[in-house]
């Protein structure tokens, strides 16, 4: 389609975009000069309202800054009290293990003294020797 095709209602294409943007300098014009006679007519007026809507701004951005510090820190201490909870839960892990490792060992090592004790007393009577009393 070159630049100058018909729309569907006969008009060449270029010459309503260029009407469009002619109409739209026009306005861009028509409010700029709207504005800088309004800044020249109340230029007072037009500060303190300026004023006054940056003041609501930084006002505005100081409470979301607040509340978003109030969260921020908030979550930090939720995150250090779980990982608080978590290594005590990783110590109190560590100990069990610990425990259950001399559990194991002290019944280890008694069930092999009974074991040498029964070893004893078969090979004692295998070669003889008198029994000796039990000490369980």
């Amino acid at each position: 389609m070159s630049g100058s095709d018909p729309d569907p209602d006969g008009r060449d294409l270029s010459d309503a975009a260029q009407v469009a943007r002619q109409l739209l300098h026009e306005e861009i014009e028509r409010v700029r000069v709207g504005v800088e006679e309004m800044l020249d007519t109340e230029p007072d007026s037009v500060r303190r309202e300026l004023e006054a809507l940056r003041l609501e701004t930084r006002d505005y951005v100081k409470r979301k800054v607040g509340k978003a510090q109030k969260k921020l820190k908030r979550s930090l201490r939720e995150m250090d009290d779980r990982a608080d909870r978590i290594e005590r839960r990783i110590d109190q892990v560590e100990a069990d293990r610990q425990a259950a490792e001399v559990r194991i060992h002290h019944g280890t090592e008694q069930m092999l003294d009974g074991l040498l004790h029964d070893v004893r007393s078969i090979a004692d009577r295998l070669a003889g020797v008198p029994v000796r009393p039990t000490a369980r």
